[in-house]
Formats: C-alpha cells, sequence, structure tokens
C-alpha cells in the first residue's frame, strides 16, 4: 500500500455537479464552467508522483482511493487503476466513473462523480481559500 498526502483548496465557483468526474486542478483560478473541479491549488499534480506510483496506477487490480476532508466533513471515491493510465498530465487529476483513459486520468471506474458528492460538502469547498486535506491510498488486490 502506497499513500501521498497534500492539500488542495476551496473555491467560490466550485459547483460539484459533474454527472461522471470529479478533478482536482494546481491551477488558480476556476469558471463555472468547470462542474467536476472540487478543488483548485492542488500541491500536488499526476506528473509529480513516484515511478512506484505510476507503476501501480497502471495495474486493472489497483484499489485507488482519494480521500478528502474539509472542516471535518469527509468523502471518499474509489475507483481502480488500468493500463492506460500514464499519470502523465502537469494541471489536473480527474476520477472517472467510465473506463476513459488519458494524461489526466487519476483512476477509472470510480464509485462516485462530483454530483454524487455531499452537498454539504461541497458548500463548504465554496468557500475561496478552505483547506481540503487529501489522501491517495493504492492498494494492489
Amino acid at each position: 500500500m502506497q499513500r501521498v498526502r497534500f492539500k488542495a483548496y476551496g473555491h467560490e465557483n466550485i459547483i460539484g455537479e459533474h454527472k461522471t468526474t470529479v478533478e482536482l486542478t494546481s491551477e488558480k483560478q476556476l469558471t463555472k464552467q468547470g462542474t467536476c473541479i472540487v478543488g483548485v491549488r492542488s500541491e500536488i499534480t499526476l506528473n509529480e508522483l513516484s515511478p512506484e506510483i505510476k507503476r501501480l496506477a497502471s495495474l486493472s487490480n489497483t484499489k485507488i482511493i482519494l480521500r478528502m476532508d474539509v472542516d471535518g466533513q469527509n468523502e471518499e471515491i474509489i475507483g481502480t487503476g488500468s493500463p492506460g493510465l500514464t499519470y502523465g498530465d502537469s494541471t489536473s487529476m480527474v476520477s472517472r466513473t467510465s473506463a476513459f483513459e488519458c494524461g489526466r486520468t487519476l483512476m477509472v471506474n470510480a464509485n462516485k462523480a462530483a454530483s454524487d458528492l455531499s452537498r454539504d460538502f461541497v458548500k463548504r469547498l465554496k468557500v475561496s481559500g478552505v483547506v481540503i486535506e487529501c489522501e491517495l491510498v493504492y492498494i494492489t488486490q
């Protein structure tokens, strides 16, 4: 099992209504078109993760968990790795309920999209600058 902890931050334009994805971005600003984005100014991006994490992400039998905590409210998204996950992106990490793969994909077959997150949790994310404590966990089954 491998763990990576980092912070992202809330933003007044977070909507959290996308039906198939959840995204954390290292970008500082956010427009209301980014309905999947739930955190900005992420301290880490996919391309910065270690070679071992990237190897685990490329295995179909790896369970990938994204845990987020803001002001005592928690959300957990669980998906899997896949051979097409390259972790090449330097800006975004996207959890997908589908099997779509690209350089921005953090996990596939996720159990939640942004629209599935608690509305109270999303409300807390709308506070600009609020700290989102994030943890990625990789478990090979």
